[in-house]
């Protein structure tokens, strides 16, 4: 459904010292890098990918208020580590792993914020 999705930083630095142990949790790899910029995926020939960049007119990131970014993961075990790897890499937490069942009967997820604000969520929609 997507090509890819751009999340803006306002400290790079900080935002790859985040990004990079959290994508790894959800089996994802950087794709693209540069100074100012990374990409993370499944590998660089296959999309959808996930970009951290900073602004592109110049003006303060921010995220989005009901915006979030939820990323599929294989196993709850990995919803887990995607929570455990966002708080040691300085991300705050939006809600611990565990069932949702008022979405689904095996929904399972947690959710976490970057340094920046941005929500995100890994989710396993397989049974136990």
């Amino acid at each position: 459904m997507f090509s890819h999705v751009t999340v803006g930083t306002n400290d790079f630095a900080r935002s790859r010292a985040f990004y990079d142990p959290v994508m790894v949790s959800l089996g994802l790899t950087l794709v693209h890098d540069g100074d100012d910029y990374a990409a993370y995926g499944k590998g660089a020939e296959e999309l959808p990918w996930f970009w951290v960049l900073p602004t592109f007119d110049g003006a303060p990131a921010s995220h989005g208020n009901g915006t979030h970014f939820a990323f599929l993961a294989a196993s709850r075990a990995e919803v887990d580590e995607f929570h455990r790897a966002a708080l040691a890499a300085g991300g705050s937490d939006e809600g611990a792993p565990g069932p949702r069942p008022q979405y689904t009967e095996t929904y399972y997820g947690a959710y976490v914020r970057d340094p920046d604000g941005n929500k995100l969520q890994a989710v396993c929609h397989a049974a136990p």
